[in-house]
C-alpha cells in the first residue's frame, strides 16, 4: 500500500473527483473539507504529500501551508488554486509549496505532480535535499563563497526538488545556464536530459520548429522528421535562455504547452504528452517587458514561479579572485601551461574593475594571459592593455560604457583597417554600450541577435576567444 495522501479540499464535488482518480492510481486518501480539520488530520498522519486547496471556507490556504512546513518542512504540499488566482500559487511556491495545480488540470497532469512528488520524498529519505555547499552538489560548477552566492546555492536546493519553473534573471555572462544546469542535477531529473535553447541565436521563422519539432514535408526545407528540443528534453529539463526574444505567437504556443504538457511538432496531426521540466532565464528585467507589451502577462506569471537571481560579478567581492584562480588552473592545464596564481598586483586590479561583461570577461582576460604567456603568476603587463590602467578608469573596448559625448575610437583610427575588422569593432562596442546585452545590441544595429551570435562563434573559433563560456 503506497502511504496515505492528505487531500484539503472544501467543493464536494471536487473531492469525489480527486478521491476516485487518486484511488483509481491505488493511492489510499484522507479528506478533510477545513483548514481545521485538514491541520488535524495532517498532525495524526503526517502524510508524506499534502493536496492543499488555496481557497478555504475557514481559513486561506496560503497560513496552512505555513503551518504543515512549520511541523514538518519535509512534507511535500501540492497546492491547487483556481486560474484567476494564479498569484496565490506562486506566492505558495515562494512559501515552499512542491508544486501548483491551476484548475482545470486533466487527470495524468494531477496524477504526475503526486507521482514525482512521492518519488521524490522516498528518493531523500523523508527528507528535505541538504543545502548544497560552494563547490558541491548543485552548485559543483560554481565558484565563489559571497553571501549573495550562498544565497543562490540555497535557492538552487529548495528549489530543485519541485516541478516548478524557474526563472533566471541576471547580467550577461553571470552564468544562467550554469545556473539552470545545477537546478537540474539537483533535481529528481538529473539522469534525464537537460536540453538548453537559447531563444536569441534562432531565427524566428525556425524558432517553433527548433521548440515543438517538425515532420517531413511539413514546410519547404523540412527533408526529414526533427524532433524538437522539448521532445528531446522529455524526462528531463529544457532551458529557455533569453527567454524575452521569443516572438509573441510563438510565446502563446508555449503557455498552452506549460498548461497541457502537449506539443504538435509542424505537420503533425494530432498533439503527444511530454514530461518536462522547464528553467528559463533573461538579462532583462522581465516585469517591464510584460508592461512594454513585449512579453505576454499570463505567460510571465507561468514562468516566473520561483526567481533566482544571479548577481554581477562587480558586487561579489573576493569571488573575483576565486574565480580567477580555478579558472587560471583549469586554462594552464588545457594549455599545458605553469601559471599557478595571480599577482598581487593583478589581484588588486581584479578586485577594483568593474567587469561589465561579469564573468565571462573574466575568462576573457585570463584566456588572453594564458595562450600568450607562460609563468608561475599571471602578472600586469600580461593582460590586455586595457586593462593595466587604474581600475577607476576603464577605456577597454570589450567593457566601455556608453559616453555619447565621448566616443571610444574616432573615425581615423578607423582607418587602414580591414572592413572585417570594423564591423568586430563597431559590434563589440555597441554589445559593451548596452550593458553586454546582445538582444540589445541587435536592435541598435538593426540586425537579429542570431547574426550577432553567429559572428561572435565565428571569432571565437577564430582566435581562441572563450567569451560565449559561462563559469
Amino acid at each position: 500500500m503506497k502511504p496515505p495522501l492528505l487531500l484539503i479540499e472544501d467543493t464536494p464535488s471536487l473531492q469525489m473527483v480527486y478521491e476516485s482518480v487518486l484511488r483509481g492510481a491505488g493511492h489510499a486518501v484522507v479528506s478533510a473539507p477545513t483548514a481545521a480539520e485538514g491541520l488535524e488530520r495532517f498532525r495524526e498522519l503526517r502524510p508524506a504529500v499534502v493536496l492543499l486547496d488555496l481557497m478555504l471556507p475557514d481559513r486561506p490556504g496560503q497560513a496552512v501551508l505555513q503551518d504543515i512546513l512549520a511541523a514538518a518542512p519535509e512534507t511535500r504540499v501540492i497546492v491547487i488554486t483556481a486560474n484567476g488566482s494564479i498569484n496565490r500559487a506562486v506566492e505558495a511556491m515562494r512559501a515552499g509549496a512542491y508544486e501548483f495545480l491551476l484548475k482545470p488540470f486533466n487527470e495524468q497532469r494531477f496524477l504526475h505532480a503526486v507521482e514525482t512528488a512521492l518519488a521524490e520524498r522516498s528518493a531523500n529519505g523523508g527528507t528535505s535535499p541538504p543545502a548544497p555547499r560552494q563547490g558541491d552538489g548543485a552548485a559543483a560548477e560554481f565558484v565563489g563563497s559571497s553571501p549573495q552566492m550562498q544565497a543562490v546555492y540555497g535557492r538552487i536546493a529548495s528549489v530543485a526538488r519541485s516541478m516548478a519553473t524557474v526563472f533566471i534573471t541576471g547580467e550577461s555572462g553571470t552564468g544562467k545556464e550554469i545556473c539552470a544546469q545545477a537546478v537540474h542535477a539537483a533535481s529528481s531529473r538529473a539522469t534525464g536530459p537537460f536540453v538548453p535553447l537559447n531563444c536569441a541565436a534562432i531565427p524566428r521563422d525556425l524558432l517553433e520548429s527548433e521548440v515543438f519539432g517538425h515532420l517531413k514535408g511539413a514546410f519547404t526545407g523540412a527533408l526529414a522528421d526533427k524532433p524538437g528540443a522539448a521532445a528531446v528534453a522529455d524526462g528531463g529539463t529544457l532551458f529557455l535562455d533569453e527567454i524575452c526574444e521569443m516572438d509573441s505567437a510563438l510565446q502563446t504556443k508555449l503557455l498552452r504547452f506549460l498548461q497541457t504538457s502537449t506539443i504538435q511538432p509542424i505537420g503533425a496531426a494530432h498533439p503527444r504528452k511530454v514530461n518536462v521540466r522547464i528553467v528559463c532565464a533573461t538579462n532583462r528585467d522581465p516585469l517591464d517587458e510584460v508592461h512594454r507589451g513585449r512579453f505576454r502577462e499570463d505567460l510571465y506569471y507561468r514562468l516566473h514561479v520561483v526567481p533566482i537571481h544571479l548577481p554581477p560579478l562587480r558586487e561579489r567581492g573576493e569571488d573575483v579572485i576565486e574565480i580567477g584562480q580555478a579558472a587560471l588552473a583549469r586554462l594552464s592545464a588545457e594549455e599545458g601551461r605553469r601559471f599557478t596564481g595571480l599577482a598581487p598586483e593583478v589581484a588588486a586590479l581584479f578586485r577594483r574593475l568593474p567587469w561589465p561583461g561579469n564573468v565571462r570577461q573574466l575568462l576573457n582576460v585570463l584566456r588572453h594571459a594564458v595562450v600568450l604567456h607562460d609563468a608561475p603568476e599571471v602578472t600586469l603587463d600580461m593582460l590586455p592593455a586595457a586593462l593595466q590602467q587604474d581600475g577607476e578608469h576603464q577605456p577597454d573596448r570589450t567593457a566601455l560604457q556608453a559616453q555619447d559625448d565621448h566616443p571610444a575610437l574616432a573615425v581615423d583610427d578607423l582607418v587602414g583597417r580591414t572592413l572585417a575588422e570594423i564591423e568586430q569593432i563597431v559590434i563589440e562596442q555597441t554589445i559593451a554600450r548596452e550593458g553586454g546585452s546582445l538582444p540589445r545590441a541587435a536592435r541598435v544595429l538593426d540586425v537579429s541577435p542570431s547574426t550577432l551570435y553567429r559572428k561572435r562563434e565565428a571569432w571565437g573559433r577564430r582566435d581562441g576567444s572563450v567569451e560565449d563560456q559561462e563559469f
